[in-house]
């Protein structure tokens, strides 16, 4: 039996079993670093550990109404997969469907152990090996196991997918309708007919708003503050064209190609030109809502485009809802929850059946694993990340980290490719074991440069950057297309001798 593709545990005191990488997350990114793994090095052993029971991550653990991704399929989908859908920007039944085709075509399906959460991963530097210790959800209940392997790799991201972010709010014990969190949507929810309020003003709740608005009685967004919104095409036309003229390969690459290029010039325009870009975003929601006033108290941030993710509405669904009549925007502050719905601190009460609490996600450090280098804890926040990929202190260990300011897999699939070529790299050498060291002191800054709410909250818990490359965490596809797989690994990988420990060489 393959040890690469078993999924039978094996019995307590049985010698651990050893894998040359483990990938944590069968999520997009997860099946992504697989195929990378498995292409550029077929010989190597690997597993994908997976803590829910399907494969997905994010598609496939929201269900909440209208969910769709926020950027176009041709970044966000895989280079090596032509995306081929109508809809550029897709919802999340489509997306989960084109990550497990790509796992069932690859076989990387057959590598995916589910129901296996990574809880610890101790490094031994005498033996070169990570020692994971793992949570194993069986019908029988939940088993400790242990396995060992030579690489690890974290693609879980770096949200809290058992958590969201649910403030307390003041005497919502009183309300006599139905909360909810988009993250936990339960299925048999009944919304038709009735008035829903949305709290937030997030990707999530201007999804949210114009799905709902189509069977509620009346959707109400309540934000403390306006987000920049923008109506984007749900259909992309020029792709359309090229992918009637060329082979799907090529159309893919071509229109990835033109969406990088544009959607980092949009980027770079807002960055530093943002009154004009203020006037243009703030413009085009005019012409929709053809409504000054309504504009400037609703739709008008106070901070500069791009300072947080801007929110993408596809074929102005979220404005359209509110031409109608099904949705409306307030924006007001909570005093208290009542029976009867939200009483505002302007007095004014927003009536509701059903409150949908769209106020963000948690964040956590790459799936929660609590890592250990020869028996001392890590603490991230005083570690640096290198290439964006990898952390100063903890050897022969990889982290998956998206871009802020576009697609998630542009990053994402750099950083698997760069994994892979680490992994060469150490072959070529003869090292066991790898670990990032710089030259000289590092500028620290952190590692997501987002004045977000949920960003801010928790990214003291997280590794740092520097202020030069490679400790820099570019928000530049170009620039890291162009440097990262041209990168001289020797003069920042630092081999770490069998014979000892980390800190004798670091």
């Amino acid at each position: 039996m393959n040890a690469a593709t078993s999924t039978q545990s094996e019995p307590v005191d049985a010698p651990a079993e050893h894998l040359d990488v483990v990938i944590v997350g069968a999520g997009l990114s997860g099946i992504g670093a697989a195929y990378r793994l498995q292409a550029e090095h077929p010989g190597r052993s690997y597993a994908v550990l997976e803590s829910r029971a399907a494969l997905g991550g994010t598609w496939d653990l929201f269900k909440y109404p209208g969910i769709r991704s926020d950027s176009d399929m041709f970044t966000l989908g895989y280079p090596f997969k032509p995306w081929r859908d109508a809809k550029s920007i897709a919802d999340g039944p489509s997306i989960l469907r084109y990550i497990t085709e790509t796992a069932a075509e690859n076989g990387i399906d057959r590598h995916i152990r589910y129901n296996t959460k990574v809880i610890g991963a101790a490094w031994n530097s005498g033996a070169s090996r990570w020692t994971l210790t793992l949570a194993q959800t069986t019908p029988e209940g939940v088993e400790t196991r242990t396995l060992t392997c030579g690489f690890l790799y974290s693609c879980s991201g770096y949200y809290n997918y058992e958590q969201g972010h649910s403030p307390q709010f003041p005497g919502i014990e009183n309300f006599s309708g139905t909360v909810v969190h988009p993250q936990f949507w339960p299925e048999q929810l009944d919304y038709a007919g009735k008035k829903v309020v949305v709290i937030g003003s997030g990707a999530t709740a201007v999804t949210l708003v114009p799905a709902m608005a189509e069977r509620a009685e009346l959707v109400t967004m309540l934000q403390r503050s306006p987000t920049w919104i923008s109506a984007v095409p749900g259909r992309d036309k020029i792709a359309d064209s090229i992918r009637e003229k060329l082979p799907p390969k090529l159309a893919h690459r071509v229109i990835r190609t033109k969406n990088i290029l544009f959607n980092i010039g949009f980027y770079q325009y807002c960055r530093r030109r943002p009154e004009s870009a203020r006037k243009m975003l703030t413009g085009l929601t005019t012409r929709i809502l053809k409504d000054e006033s309504l504009v400037a108290e609703h739709f008008t941030p106070s901070y500069n485009p791009w300072d947080q993710r801007l929110c993408a509405v596809p074929d102005a669904d979220f404005f359209k809802a509110m031409r109608k009549g099904k949705a409306e925007v307030v924006t007001d502050h909570i005093e208290s929850f009542v029976p009867e719905g939200i009483r505002l601190k302007s007095g004014r009460v927003l009536e509701a059946d059903v409150v949908v609490t769209a106020t963000g996600l948690q964040l956590l450090a790459f799936g929660g694993i609590e890592l250990t280098v020869d028996g001392t804890p890590v603490n991230l926040a005083d570690e640096f990340v290198w290439q964006g990929t990898m952390l100063t202190g903890v050897p022969n260990f990889a982290v998956c980290i998206g871009y802020t300011n576009a697609s998630w897999t542009l990053r994402a699939d750099l950083s698997s490719r760069l994994v892979c070529k680490v992994l060469g790299f150490m072959d070529r050498q003869g090292f066991s074991a790898v670990v990032p060291r710089p030259e000289r002191t590092l500028n620290e800054r952190p590692l997501l440069d987002l004045a977000s709410g949920y960003v801010q909250r928790s990214i003291a818990a997280f590794p740092r950057q520097g202020d030069r490359h490679p400790w820099q965490v570019r928000q530049n596809y170009l620039l890291d297309a162009a440097t990262t797989m041209r990168t001289d690994l020797s003069k920042t990988l630092r081999p770490v001798p069998m014979s000892k420990t980390l800190q004798q060489v670091s």
